[in-house]
């Protein structure tokens, strides 16, 4: 059985690495494309450059935007991965109409994309490299554990709270840059993780939570969290906190209850390696491709070529491919008045914002 992945393990970091493991633990071939293949390369193109025919097509949100045409026609079974689902929803919802499978990283989404007529979106939570976090645990020597980015419009929270908790307590360098593997040891090494979430949602069970869960670190996250819609539960799993300005008195608590502290976190970390790592997911779309053989989901199948052009075009469009956009648009304009004038749009502002950015 071969995977392929239309971009590198590279070039989602994160989250492609873990993946790749877990299917090739199982002996199944996941194979990446090359780089050298253009971003609106055809799917016959793409194909061809594979060693053997695939089972499944994968496509990862990635610094890599290989997007290529003809997905809508594809005889082998296409799934897309949506890990920031909340951000351009609708445009996400849009870009996975060319595919079999959409899998969505946050609860609900599943059920907003199938309402728009998607009947293959389903949930695929983050997920953690038990090997990361097994054996004997390094000294816990930070009260406090911290990794992300700080800077940006969506982070204003975090800008303003970790200085203040740095003042306070003794922390990791949570102004550096680390490794998937180096974010693991500093989990490992903290006794409590604070988690600020973006300031527009605020309530991510992203990545980070299911990384400090399977660290032994107590986990400490605003509330609401999407984390008890994952099974999670607050006091038993993680502490939550309602205001930031709670978080201090929190940390101060738990530092001084080990018990309390190392039981929350245990319990949270039995969960975890149980049921949220890179094997259980592999598992589930193993099984979830398994059971819909090949039926044929990606709504963009019944679509006239132009409309399932303009996916593709938006697509390009909205990662400042102009070129790839505007050849995307030869073959839409005068092939459907709506699609035309779409396409004229989209790739208009993808110019300006080019022309902007010189």
């Amino acid at each position: 059985m071969t995977i392929l992945c239309l971009c590198r393990e590279q070039h989602h970091w994160k989250l492609i690495p873990g993946y790749a493991a877990a299917f090739r633990r199982r002996g199944i071939d996941f194979f990446c494309v090359d780089d050298s293949l253009p971003f609106d390369s055809s799917l016959e193109d793409v194909l061809s450059a594979c060693p053997a025919t695939p089972s499944a097509i994968f496509h990862f949100e990635s610094a890599h935007p290989l997007f290529p045409t003809g997905l809508e026609h594809s005889e082998i079974p296409t799934v897309c991965f949506h890990p920031d689902t909340y951000a351009f929803t609708e445009r996400r919802i849009h870009w996975s109409a060319v595919f079999d499978h959409a899998a969505v990283f946050h609860p609900g989404y599943e059920a907003r994309f199938k309402r728009a007529g998607h009947p293959g979106a389903f949930l695929l939570p983050h997920a953690v490299r038990k090997d990361f976090f097994q054996g004997v645990d390094p000294p816990r020597e930070f009260e406090i554990g911290w990794v992300g980015q700080t800077s940006g419009e969506f982070y204003k929270a975090r800008a303003e709270w970790l200085p203040k908790l740095a003042k306070e307590f003794h922390t990791n360098d949570w102004s550096r840059s680390y490794t998937v593997e180096q974010v693991a040891d500093v989990y490992r090494r903290s006794q409590i993780v604070v988690n600020i979430g973006r300031d527009d949602f605020p309530n991510d069970g992203n990545l980070r939570v299911f990384e400090v869960l399977a660290s032994g670190a107590l986990l400490l996250t605003a509330i609401p969290t999407e984390l008890t819609e994952f099974g999670f539960q607050e006091g038993v799993h993680f502490v939550g906190y309602r205001n930031a300005a709670e978080i201090g008195s929190l940390v101060r608590r738990y530092l001084n209850d080990e018990p309390a502290r190392a039981r929350i976190a245990e319990t949270a970390r039995e969960l975890v390696l149980a049921e949220h790592t890179y094997d259980h997911r592999v598992d589930h779309l193993l099984a979830r491709l398994s059971q819909t053989g090949q039926q044929k989901l990606a709504p963009a199948r019944a679509w006239p070529e132009s409309r399932a052009r303009l996916v593709a075009l938006d697509f390009y469009s909205a990662h400042g491919l102009t070129a790839c956009a505007a050849n995307q648009f030869r073959h839409i304009a005068g092939r459907g008045f709506r699609e035309t004038i779409q396409g004229a749009s989209l790739l208009s502002r993808s110019w300006l914002k080019s022309l902007r950015s010189i």
